[in-house]
């Protein structure tokens, strides 16, 4: 047994090796399968739901407004970071961790059920968008419970490698998202796959949502919360607390997330049709996804166990700045038509180069924060970031690609502009490698 302090008291808890590994597994399967339904709708985006949902007589138009209602989620995170941040440093994280994995679960499971605009008309695009807010408003509770989950039970040399498992569940969940749909659309023909196929990997959920229910139910609640409830400094509205006195470190938290976020859903979700529409069979691209994003989760806990050594700040810039070196690169090797380059393209990129600072990002973030706060504040500052660049970057790539004629330049300056902020952002965070979690 290990025991832990908080350094402002000297009561005991006890934490054993085997309730670090259950709350470890907990924040991972819970991380996955909230970013598997949260990602399938970005993969449904770019594949059937704007001319399904979103018919017009320009199909780049109906791919614009899918493309929208997958952002429109993101405007809500922050919201949904607030209200489950709230209510998880107040109550505790495990609770609030469990009402937001049903939420997205169910939510997600709806829409596999959902008619086309063809069966209902407008009610189709509405139920979709009103399940898709759901989705933002579960995710913007459950990435900073996760994450604490593992940050709040790691020891202090190793919250790099623990602050990096729950991160993976963002690639992991990519990765069973993109192998889902892969396998609808290679066992049901193509308009099989447009009419019944795609609603499968939705359906599933419900298979994932149990099995999470089921492991974060044997998770105890993180001694971090613990303490502040012993001690009695729980605040009544954290909130405010935040917004009064933690704003710049939710500031900084919110630029750190631009890069991050943006060259994830580039890499992610644009790549995707963009790539097809250069002249890519579908199913090659998402395998060429898949690939790097299993690829991904290996870099992620080697990145993160790095941290542990050389420094959460330090690593995030160095991976920021190849990510804005890289970028151009990037687009150009899609543009050659070549499958293996395609691979290549994606293997670096979102295989290698986006782990390294993808990785350290929630460590960084909630070390920041006083554990009284730390649910609320990491919450706000990543849901932000997240609303400004990541839900829009899609959008804003495709707009820039059809305003400029089809040339990706503007495309590669957008995410070295998002790096350049997040540069400025993480220059001003402390990094308290090896020290001990307030």
């Amino acid at each position: 047994m290990i025991p832990t302090t908080d350094q402002s008291t000297t009561t005991p808890i006890v934490v054993t090796s085997r309730d670090r590994k259950r709350a470890l597994a907990g924040s991972a399967i819970g991380s996955v399968i909230e970013w598997y339904d949260y990602f399938l709708y970005g993969t449904m985006s770019a594949l059937i739901f704007g001319p399904y949902f979103f018919p017009t007589d320009n199909p780049t138009v109906s791919q614009l407004l899918a493309l929208s209602t997958f952002a429109i989620a993101f405007i809500v995170r922050p919201i949904g970071g607030i209200i489950f941040g709230n209510i998880g440093d107040r109550i505790g994280r495990k609770k609030t961790l469990v009402f937001t994995l049903g939420l997205m679960g169910l939510s997600t499971v709806a829409m596999g059920l959902l008619p086309t605009y063809a069966q209902i008309g407008l009610l189709a695009p509405i139920a979709l968008i009103v399940l898709r807010l759901l989705q933002g408003l579960a995710l913007g509770g459950e990435w900073g419970g996760g994450l604490l989950l593992a940050v709040e039970y790691s020891p202090k040399n190793r919250r790099g490698l623990y602050g990096a498992v729950p991160q993976t569940g963002a690639i992991l969940g990519l990765a069973l998202g993109n192998l889902a749909t892969l396998a609808a659309s290679s066992i049901f023909p193509e308009e099989l796959f447009a009419t019944i196929g795609w609603r499968i990997p939705f359906l599933l959920s419900i298979v994932l949502l149990g099995v999470g229910l089921w492991i974060r139910h044997k998770v105890d609640e993180t001694p971090s919360f613990r303490q502040v409830k012993a001690e009695g400094t729980t605040k009544q509205v954290p909130i405010v607390s935040v917004l009064r006195d933690h704003w710049r470190q939710v500031l900084i938290a919110a630029g750190a997330k631009v890069v991050e976020t943006s060259t994830f859903f580039i890499f992610a979700t644009f790549t995707l049709g963009y790539a097809v529409e250069l002249g890519f069979s579908r199913d090659v691209v998402l395998a060429a996804i898949l690939l790097s994003a299993v690829l991904g989760i290996f870099s992620m806990l080697t990145f993160g166990s790095l941290s542990d050594r050389i420094g959460r700040k330090r690593l995030f810039l160095w991976g920021t700045g190849a990510v804005m070196v890289y970028i151009i690169p990037f687009f150009w090797m899609l543009n050659q038509g070549s499958v293996p380059l395609l691979f290549v393209a994606l293997i670096v990129g979102f295989g290698i180069v986006w782990p390294s600072y993808g990785s350290v990002l929630g460590t960084l973030i909630a070390e920041g924060f006083a554990p009284e706060i730390r649910y609320s504040g990491a919450s706000l500052g990543y849901q932000l970031g997240a609303a400004i660049a990541g839900g829009p970057a899609p959008l804003i790539a495709t707009a820039l690609l059809v305003g400029f004629g089809g040339s990706y330049i503007p495309v590669g300056i957008f995410v070295i502009v998002c790096g350049v902020i997040s540069v400025i952002a993480v220059s001003f965070a402390r990094d308290r490698i090896n020290q001990e979690l307030d």
